[in-house]
């Protein structure tokens, strides 16, 4: 009989008797797991509703199909499951470790409102939305030239649209071609009015609106003149929206109505076009190009598309850095900053196939 080496037996009786004390551990701790008590809206705190979005810090967004609600900040505490409705509103209000505070209106009923604290993994704050799996082809309609498309909901027909990085941005908008617009020293505002002055006559710019404000000043913007159009461009408000475009006018030999632009104008010198890039005070964006017409003073429309899913930044930021190439910066739509917190810029490329307005 083969006789087993004595420090083999001793081993053999430490590693069982770790695995038993392990097994053991175990059991206990699962006999110790302490089981949830169900909750439902009545355990959370009873609160007002959110009656003026502006009044909300942030709002917070999540792609789940459920979110769990927390009755205090912590993960030990008691929470339920709610099932994510694309009509519900999470407005948050405070920012902790790892949850925000909101407030909850239950089947958005105001006068039925909770304060709950979710996991920041589960949702995006407004002020952290990227473009990130965001669909940046996505329009609304179109019109090329006098062909209006409600149908296509694509941008490829007319082009490419990408996402790019400041850098990009930045180092493109160092070589863009835009006409620079530099105020001209004859036009000044004199007793509520643009005047265009030389060799002492006086011509009044009358504006396509003119609209006074509480403070007496007028509601239009001198942004100065297009060498190139031989235009002096305004910035004009509507009375009583939030509308905002700009005129351009000719100041000889009288002062004329020329065109309009949706946003701040981006001019190319040799094409003669006029576009603008914007905020759609509806959905997304606008991006317009047109050509001015400089025989009769009018404009001929060439693209209109309203994209879906992003808004404008600074529109004055915006250029082209060639015939067929525009950058602008944008932001996610639903995004906004909070207190401290600034909103998340994004930088797009847009450019337009060779052949667009054959």
């Amino acid at each position: 009989m083969k006789i087993l080496n004595p420090f083999f037996i001793s081993s053999m009786v430490v590693f069982v008797g770790c695995s038993q004390q392990n097994k053991n551990t175990e059991t206990n701790k699962a006999g110790t797991e302490v089981t949830q008590k169900a909750i439902t809206f009545a355990d959370f705190k009873k609160i007002k509703g959110v009656d003026n979005v502006q009044n909300v810090p942030f709002q917070l967004f999540t792609k789940l199909d459920s979110v769990q609600f927390f009755v205090t900040p912590g993960r030990d505490a008691a929470h339920m499951k709610v099932a994510y409705n694309k009509l519900d509103n999470y407005y948050g209000f405070e920012e902790f470790e790892d949850f925000y505070s909101i407030h909850y209106s239950i089947n958005n009923n105001i006068s039925n409102s909770i304060e709950a604290f979710v996991l920041k993994s589960e949702f995006t704050a407004s002020f952290d939305l990227t473009l990130k799996g965001v669909d940046l082809y996505e329009i609304r309609s179109s019109t090329l030239k006098e062909t209006k498309d409600f149908k296509n909901k694509s941008f490829s027909q007319y082009g490419t649209i990408t996402e790019v990085s400041e850098q990009e941005f930045k180092m493109a908008s160092s070589n863009k071609i835009d006409e620079v617009l530099a105020k001209n020293p004859q036009v000044k505002l004199k007793d509520n009015n643009w005047i265009y002055t030389e060799n002492s006559k006086e011509t009044v710019i009358t504006q396509h609106k003119n609209i006074p404000t509480e403070d007496g000043l007028l509601s239009n913007e001198y942004i100065g003149q297009s060498p190139y159009l031989h235009l002096e461009v305004f910035k004009e408000s509507s009375e009583g929206t939030s509308e905002v475009y700009y005129s351009f006018y000719t100041v000889k030999p009288s002062a004329d109505f020329a065109l309009f632009t949706g946003g701040y104008p981006h001019i190319l010198p040799g094409k003669n076009r006029v576009s603008y890039i914007a905020s759609n005070n509806d959905v997304g964006s606008n991006f317009e190009i047109s050509r001015y017409l400089e025989q009769n003073h009018t404009q001929e429309n060439l693209l209109y598309v309203n994209f879906t899913n992003f808004k404008i930044g600074d529109e004055a930021k915006a250029f082209w850095k060639d015939d067929r190439t525009f950058y602008a910066e944008v932001y996610p739509i639903n995004s906004a900053a909070s207190n401290s917190k600034k909103q998340k810029a994004a930088f797009i490329k847009i450019q337009l196939k060779a052949d667009v307005f054959n």
